[in-house]
């Protein structure tokens, strides 16, 4: 687990990072020597550079953090209506695209990538290709990741220093495509009043407001440190496997210890932070056999702006269906995946069906646009990934996969732009692209064929 590094606070530890040429200090950074063999840190106070240009916001990748966000959809799109006619940044939305019309100035459209791994599970290949950069596995009709997903890795690096390290949802009864490794799965939140009580219930306060802390805070986390202490003794007469899940339950109990000690801390002093102005419904029920898709996304992303804005956590999955998802969209005849493969013609059903699905991640965009932050907005310290694991859902290519890009993550992805390749780069190249958008000094992403050292330089700043 990172340790938890706080301004002025001077440590030990095997882990270092450094910032990027140039790239003014954050207040996560710190000044790096070695004492007797070991790596030792030193916090950075408040500095000017740290600042805007007036002096009176701390800069973005400070107090002002960057954020990753996943929206993901299954059954992928359609190409031809899909791609826009040109490249560059005087494009023209395309058919599908069009309800991005409001956000286009800070999103950009990346078509022609390629998921370089086997085609061999229709769907699953396509999305841990993508999320992973590695082919799944498959064993006994079990599928499952082989890495962990960008998401996850995201959070591996900057969860740690938020009370959720990654929030998942969904507007259905997904199971999401976020993977810690094989066969290990975050699933979704698919009720947004679980997720309100969750994340803006008892135990949320905004800035400025008094703490109401539980007094039994404190002795759940010494009763939580003595068994940990208990567990650790036993290891040294565990066989492997038993070690294994013990190190398994430590992280859990680790976890949890984090998220008790930050409930009892002020929270951050984020200007945009505060309640959402109205709680989602109790339920969303079926109506007349469809579920409330854009009810329940739209409920969950106004949460997850404000988890954002309020630093509750810095990396989202947000689902709107998954792969192989037979939902029955509004005005649909018939299931979404079964449309992919049996409608005829140009496919105008599953071409309703995509343009309702863009509709919310214009929503979302929309939505965190919405959220001032210093000189500029939420969305602008964003990297939000719209994505689907196929492109044409009736042959499951992974070919030309439909990708879009939103917000430039503090000035470090380029927007305004449709990338286009025309040589079917390797999809993993866009991820590595993003993990050092992030600051991550990833130096590869993924494996065998679509193992890649190199980011996408048309989408980097």
């Amino acid at each position: 687990m990172s340790p938890i590094w706080r301004p002025g606070v001077v440590g030990v530890g095997p882990r270092t990072r450094k910032p990027r040429v140039g790239a003014p200090p954050s207040r996560r950074g710190f000044l790096r020597g070695m004492m007797q063999g070991s790596a030792v840190f030193v916090g950075l106070p408040l500095l000017e550079r740290m600042l805007n240009g007036n002096g009176t916001a701390l800069a973005c990748g400070g107090a002002i953090p960057k954020r990753f966000g996943l929206f993901f959809w299954g059954n992928g799109n359609n190409p031809t209506r899909w791609v826009p006619a040109t490249d560059g940044a005087d494009y023209a939305l395309s058919e599908q695209l069009a309800p991005l019309q409001n956000v286009k100035a800070k999103m950009s459209v990346v078509t022609g990538l390629s998921v370089k791994v086997p085609n061999l599970l229709p769907h699953t290949s396509g999305a841990g290709g993508l999320l992973t950069g590695m082919a799944p596995l498959s064993s006994d009709g079990n599928e499952t990741f082989a890495g962990p997903t960008i998401d996850q890795v995201v959070a591996a690096e900057v969860g740690g220093d938020s009370l959720y390290p990654s929030i998942q949802t969904a507007a259905t009864d997904a199971n999401g495509q976020s993977y810690n490794g094989p066969n290990s799965q975050n699933p979704p939140e698919t009720d947004p009043y679980t997720l309100y009580e969750r994340l803006f219930g008892a135990s949320f306060r905004e800035p400025g407001e008094e703490a109401v802390v539980d007094p039994t805070l404190g002795l759940r986390r010494s009763v939580l440190d003595s068994v940990s202490t208990d567990i650790v003794s036993l290891q040294s007469r565990l066989g492997a496997a038993d070690k294994a899940r013990l190190d398994q339950h430590l992280t859990g109990v680790r976890d949890l210890e984090t998220r008790l000690a930050r409930l009892e801390e002020d929270p951050p002093s984020l200007e945009a932070c505060s309640r959402p102005e109205s709680e989602p419904l109790a339920s969303y029920p079926d109506e007349e056999g469809r579920p409330q898709i854009s009810a329940r996304s739209r409920a969950m992303i106004d949460m997850l702006a404000m988890a954002f804005a309020c630093d509750q956590t810095r990396v989202f999955g947000h689902y709107v269906c998954d792969p192989v998802s037979n939902n029955l969209f509004p005005g649909a005849s018939a299931g979404h995946h079964n449309l992919t493969h049996d409608e005829g013609g140009d496919q105008p059903e599953v071409n309703a069906i995509t343009l309702q699905i863009v509709t919310e991640l214009a929503y979302l965009l929309e939505r965190f646009d919405s959220v001032v932050e210093a000189d500029g907005t939420l969305l602008d310290n964003c990297c939000i990934l719209g994505c689907s694991e196929v492109s044409l859902g009736q042959t499951h290519s992974l070919d030309d996969m439909p990708i879009v890009l939103g917000g430039g993550l503090c000035g470090t992805l380029r927007t305004g732009i449709h990338y286009r390749s025309y040589t079917g780069d390797n999809a993993s190249s866009l991820m590595l692209s993003i993990l050092r958008g992030m600051d991550i000094l990833a130096t590869s992403f993924g494996s065998e064929d679509a193992y890649t050292e190199s980011g996408l330089s048309g989408i980097e700043v």
